[in-house]
């Protein structure tokens, strides 16, 4: 690469920190050790500061090669300031479908679907999972269903896992609600590497690709 060729890239990351600060996490998922399907999350930074966060999940639950439970759900999240700013999702469970919508004005966050709800927050966050910060929260929004729902997280210590095939230090996490409990694993740089949940179904787990 040419020393022009370099000023001219490094211009562009400059004028562009998306280019910079573009993530994804994509996630197999498996129930029981049965892989059951994916989840990926795609955060990208929008020109006027904010980040936009995709989220989409599809699993298919099988039973003797027979197809018991599908679930298909994508979230769109716009976040400034480590605060959710406007929610757009939609959750398929076979033939039940859920939407849920909402946006942040002034010091409430105002939720539109499913059942009409003000949240006096100015700083409103979901299971944002790649975002660490969610651990100092004392409630957290249930993208899927609307809920703003207690959260009592513990720091368990720290283990090894295995993310990304290799064997990794991770510090471990809770997240207790009354409607389920959330393990979670950070790497020590902070990075988010994986989840797993016990279900009245079975034990969910998210390896990071």
């Amino acid at each position: 690469m040419t020393r022009r060729q370099f000023i001219s890239a490094l211009f562009l990351v400059w004028l562009c920190p998306c280019l910079a600060l573009a993530q994804d996490w994509q996630f197999d998922v498996s129930m029981d050790g049965k892989a059951i399907g994916t989840h990926a999350f795609v955060l990208d930074a929008k020109e006027d500061g904010q980040l936009a966060l995709k989220s989409e999940a599809k699993f298919n639950v099988t039973f003797l090669s027979i197809s018991v439970f599908k679930y298909h759900h994508v979230a769109n999240e716009v976040w400034q300031n480590d605060c959710l700013k406007k929610l757009e999702a939609k959750t398929q469970e076979n033939s039940k479908a859920t939407v849920v919508g909402g946006t942040q004005d002034k010091a409430m966050f105002r939720l539109a679907a499913p059942t009409p709800l003000e949240i006096s927050q100015q700083c409103v966050m979901t299971f944002a999972y790649w975002n660490p910060k969610i651990l100092q929260q004392k409630k957290l929004l249930n993208p899927q269903t609307g809920e703003y729902l207690n959260a009592q997280i513990s720091a368990l210590g720290q283990e090894t896992i295995l993310a990304k095939g290799q064997a990794v230090k991770a510090e471990r996490y809770k997240i207790n609600t009354n409607k389920f409990v959330i393990d979670l694993w950070y790497g020590l740089d902070g990075e988010w590497l994986a989840l797993q949940s016990t279900t009245p179904d079975g034990r969910i787990d998210y390896a990071l690709k």
